[in-house]
């Protein structure tokens, strides 16, 4: 159903057919979104990468912060964890197809900010 705006006679303007929901746009955002999960996909697209390297990458984000992003996007199967040895514990995390999916979207968004030279 889409959404449109009607003026009525008065020039009030009313919205036909709301969306209840979070739009397509909207859901897509909240996956990879969130601070620092776009940084981390990007980062894991040519081969797994060890925890430690990761968060060295990603140079601002506190290993806290990896951690959570991590383990968000493990939930959503955007990411596998794998354990490589037991003693040490070694860890690296890759990405699923439905991950890799994202990357397009992603270089477009690198491209885009670059471009325009987006400053923060």
């Amino acid at each position: 159903m889409k959404s449109s705006i009607e003026t009525d006679s008065k020039g009030r303007k009313k919205v036909l057919n709301t969306c209840n929901e979070p739009c397509a746009i909207e859901k897509g955002m909240r996956l990879i979104g969130g601070k620092w999960k776009g940084s981390i996909i990007y980062h894991l697209k040519d081969e797994p990468v060890r925890f430690n390297d990761l968060t060295r990458l990603l140079g601002g984000a506190t290993k806290k912060m990896v951690d959570q992003r991590l383990k968000e996007l493990e939930q959503e199967g955007m990411v596998v964890r794998k354990v490589i040895s037991e003693r040490p514990v070694a860890v690296t995390y890759e990405l699923t197809e439905f991950g890799r999916s994202a990357l397009g979207i992603l270089e477009l968004l690198r491209e885009w900010s670059e471009s325009n030279e987006i400053k923060l």
